[in-house]
């Protein structure tokens, strides 16, 4: 065995044998990783193999059991630790000479601002939700930095290269919304089938016979951060669950799994009666009274589940719950016996075409409809529903990692016109294809804008500043409107900000003003302003990037200040109509142009297309409904994008 250092000699030679002038470049560049997911691991593992000299990785999440299967950078005894942390501890055993640095932490985080990302040489997303992937694209422009972006939908993947004037971004084409359920409607206040279908797969089954799990990929937190009491009223009924598991396979246990998920689980949720001011209640269920309707209805479990295209009745349901859950009682006991780790950790599976398992899922899911006045399903069409939801694959996510390291050495040679969008898809004539890049969309509200950096004195700086002193006397707009991400700050119509300051209005460092010319005859293009309280520009040279010292605006200086001075476009008015597609080349209909119409709601933000409301007097919404459902029809795919 030769010496660790000998190793590593070796290891460079190859790479230059490999790489020729590029592995230079390669070992000098300073690069930055979001999320350490699937992707991320393989990608992760990829950028030091390859001898990247210095890897930033940023994760929020923490490792979870389901991670373990396709995330292999991660052991058993890292569940519940930092993904980021855990990864650069595992990467860094590959390559000790790359230096990787683990943030464990939001990608949003005030902290990741425009002059951190301008820091890098290029970005990699690895991200799986759409508002992240937006606010990377979206810095990684105002930064002028190159993104290569990434993502797998079970067989199918994709990889763009996004660089600012060269390529479309990630925004210039209209994404489909990945289907997921806010982990309160599932467990508490379910309103179509998919609902109770995923509440029986991901929760129920999966907390008595598989591997009981906080966090299930279908399950969405994000929007769960106000009803913090009620998540933690969920963690106890999973907790009792666990507690009920212990007697499995005795004559106690339907009675028991029962009573808890269809009567007590659903009296707490009834008294909770602020919940059902404007829903209906739901009514729960007693275990003996169903019992004798399905005893007098004659009704047999396994024969009953044979008849799967037809709706079954409540009787009917009840016989076939308790019959499977006989069934898998057995087969829990049977691979728990037979378990060589002699610890009982034996867990089951769903698989829509395991019999058992699908019995289990559909009574346990037409119930819950029942008990929440939803119309059950047949067996037939939850089997569809339930296995529509797409799993993350590990060789899918370990091509699309290698594929974006192929296309990273084309960005850093500058061979853009060599660089290419690249799709894994199946079905199809062929797994792998690929376009050239495609030029950025006129109409793309992100990178069809024009962009400038203004700094202000937030203690002096008002509106009014930028309105009269910015954008009427020196850039000649007439009539516009300036919009953030909470709403409309400023229009013809809403003068009621134009004293107030800015730091008034939530308006702070590293945060985002777009500008939208309103007039008729001749408007300018959206201009997207990046604030900042300090000068401090990235200058950028052959092998690196210099910062100049931050400093303050001076005191007696105009409190804001434009920079650089800016010609800002007009718009073309007659466009070309654009046929969008999305990620996978699905062609989509065309945007009309012409003037916006501001309509929308606080929870949409100005971003593709969506219209900003307006903030006036009143900024508060009352009485909103924090629940958000997902639209569309009820059989469609639950996208785990990883």
């Amino acid at each position: 065995m030769q010496p660790p250092t000998m190793m590593l000699t070796k290891r460079e030679r190859y790479h230059k044998q490999s790489l020729g002038a590029l592995y230079g470049k390669i070992k000098q560049s300073r690069v930055l990783l979001v999320g350490a997911g699937g992707i991320g691991c393989e990608l992760l593992k990829n950028l030091v193999l390859t001898g990247f000299g210095e890897v930033h990785v940023v994760d929020l999440d923490t490792i979870d059991l389901s991670n373990l299967n396709r995330q292999f950078l991660f052991r058993y005894e890292h569940i519940r630790k930092s993904k980021a942390l855990v990864a650069k501890e595992s990467a860094g055993q590959f390559n000790p000479q790359v230096k990787i640095e683990a943030h464990h932490a939001n990608i949003r985080d005030p902290q990741f601002n425009i002059d951190w990302f301008a820091g890098f040489h290029l970005v990699f997303n690895a991200l799986d939700n759409l508002e992240a992937r937006r606010h990377v694209n979206k810095m990684c422009l105002a930064a002028n930095v190159p993104l290569i972006e990434s993502g797998t939908t079970g067989f199918n993947g994709q990889v763009q290269v996004i660089v600012k004037g060269k390529s479309e971004c990630y925004d210039c084409n209209t994404k489909e919304t990945p289907k997921s359920f806010p982990v309160c409607t599932i467990r508490s206040t379910p309103s179509q089938p998919i609902h109770c279908i995923v509440w029986a797969k991901s929760y129920l089954f999966t907390e008595i016979f598989g591997t009981s799990e906080d966090e299930m990929p279908e399950f969405d937190h994000s929007q769960d951060s106000e009803n913090a009491a009620e998540i933690q009223n969920l963690r106890k009924e999973a907790e009792a669950l666990k507690q009920i598991r212990q007697s499995v396979g005795s004559d106690e246990f339907p009675r028991k799994i029962f009573e808890k998920v269809f009567t007590d689980d659903i009296n707490r949720l009834r008294s909770m009666q602020d919940m059902w001011k404007t829903r209906q209640p739901p009514e729960p269920l007693d275990f003996d009274a169903v019992s004798k309707s399905s005893a007098s209805s004659g009704g047999v479990g396994e024969s009953v589940a044979k008849r799967d295209q037809e709706t079954w009745s409540m009787a009917e349901n009840f016989s076939v719950f308790c019959d499977s859950l006989r069934r898998l009682s057995q087969r829990l006991q049977q691979a728990q016996a037979t378990d060589v780790t002699g610890n009982s950790t034996a867990v089951l599976s769903f698989d829509k075409d395991d019999d058992d398992t699908l019995d289990f899922v559909a009574a346990s899911a037409n119930m819950r409809s029942i008990v929440f006045g939803i119309q059950p399903r047949s067996k037939f069409d939850i089997k569809q529903m339930a296995g529509n939801i797409i799993p993350a694959i590990a060789t899918t996510n370990a091509m699309i990692a290698g594929l974006c390291v192929m296309q990273a050495f084309k960005v850093l040679r500058g061979d853009l016109h060599k660089a290419r969008n690249v799709f894994l898809e199946r079905p199809g004539v062929r797994v792998m294809t690929s376009e050239p890049l495609r030029s950025p969309k006129p109409d793309c509200p992100v990178c069809g804008v024009m962009s400038s950096r203004l700094v202000i004195d937030p203690e002096r700086a008002t509106l009014n500043h930028l309105v009269h002193d910015i954008l009427q006397t020196k850039l000649g707009y007439r009539e516009f409107s300036i919009n953030n991400e909470v709403g409309t700050l400023y229009d013809p119509d809403l003068d009621d900000n134009l004293s107030k300051k800015f730091s008034d209005l939530g308006v702070q460092a590293d945060s985002f003003l777009t500008v939208i010319d309103d007039d008729d005859e001749n408007p300018h293009v959206n201009l997207s302003l990046s604030i900042s309280e300090k000068y401090e520009f990235p200058y950028r040279y052959p092998g690196c990037t210099v910062l100049t010292a931050p400093r303050s605006l001076p005191e007696g200086s105009d409190p804001i200040s434009l920079l650089p001075n800016l010609d800002v476009p007009r718009k073309h008015l007659v466009e070309k109509e654009v046929v969008h597609q999305n990620g996978n080349g699905a062609m989509l209909p065309p945007t009309a142009p012409g003037k916006r119409k501001r309509t929308g709601s606080l929870e949409e933000p100005s971003i593709e297309g969506r219209q900003p409301i307006k903030r006036g007097k009143v900024q508060d919404a009352s009485g909103a409904d924090d629940v958000v459902l997902v639209n569309g029809s009820s059989n469609g795919a639950i996208v785990i994008d990883d």
